[in-house]
């Protein structure tokens, strides 16, 4: 049988793909992360399901209960919060359900960034603002970061950075950032995305910190930091432009 890794999305229950949901109440095992993913998604389960919370599971656990389950022949949801491609621990399990011969496949999901964006009624990318956007992260007590990737590297770009797992180090990102951003630079914090405690604080490197630390933020945030977070002066797309319309029409001309 199959193991089906699925994003559940950033948080909200309704924002898990159709594909993720029709797969998720055809699964008779559903391993899931109870801190991050929504209880309200379990419900989507068969009747009768093995739910299986991972929380307090190391890598060698849940690989046996993947493989467990396959041996069993029942198919297996493992639900991941946000989307499998960005800093989920899928890759290691793939690589352990290819060593024992389990068949998977992957169903994206929406992930946080992409959430937060919308909380904060906002595109990332800018026309002669910002057409970059990067995902990182900091290392501290998780796994280092590789060469050339640190913030202070990173941020040399002055693309947009949207920083995940990196809350409660709030004050290490805006101090390896200010030299390359500078202190007026829009940022902002997303916690909960599009749950019911959804938090939004915006502000810039200046002052981003203090509101973080004010507001009790440590976890499950992003963090936003570039200056399409507060375009208003910019060229319009050239996607829609009217120009872009009569040069595709075989003999129009511009003026």
């Amino acid at each position: 049988m199959t193991v089906y890794f699925i994003g559940a999305g950033p948080g909200a229950a309704d924002l898990i793909t159709l594909r993720g949901a029709r797969r998720l109440a055809a699964c008779g095992v559903c391993l899931y992360a109870g801190s991050l993913v929504p209880r309200e998604l379990l419900a989507e389960c068969p009747s009768g399901a093995r739910l299986i919370d991972t929380a307090r599971m190391d890598l060698d656990a849940i690989t046996a209960e993947l493989v467990r389950a396959h041996e069993e022949g029942q198919d297996v949801a493992r639900l991941h919060s946000g989307d499998p491609s960005v800093f989920s621990a899928v890759a290691e399990q793939m690589r352990r359900l290819d060593a024992a011969g389990v068949p998977y496949e992957v169903i994206p999901g929406v992930p946080a960034f992409a959430a937060a964006a919308a909380a904060l009624k906002r595109e990332l990318t800018v026309p002669t603002v910002g057409q970059t956007v990067i995902l990182t992260r900091v290392a501290q007590q998780a796994t280092p970061m590789p060469d050339g990737e640190d913030l202070a590297t990173l941020g040399r770009s002055g693309a947009l950075l949207v920083l995940h797992l990196a809350a409660r180090y709030v004050d290490r990102v805006v101090r390896e950032l200010l030299p390359h951003y500078g202190p007026s630079c829009p940022a902002a914090v997303v916690a909960m995305a599009s749950r019911p405690d959804e938090l939004i604080l915006r502000g810039t490197l200046a002052d981003i910190a203090d509101q973080v630390k004010e507001a009790g933020v440590i976890r499950t945030a992003v963090i936003l930091v570039g200056n399409t977070l507060a375009a208003e002066q910019f060229r319009d797309s050239h996607l829609y432009s009217r120009e872009r319309d009569r040069k595709s029409v075989p003999g129009s001309h511009a003026c």
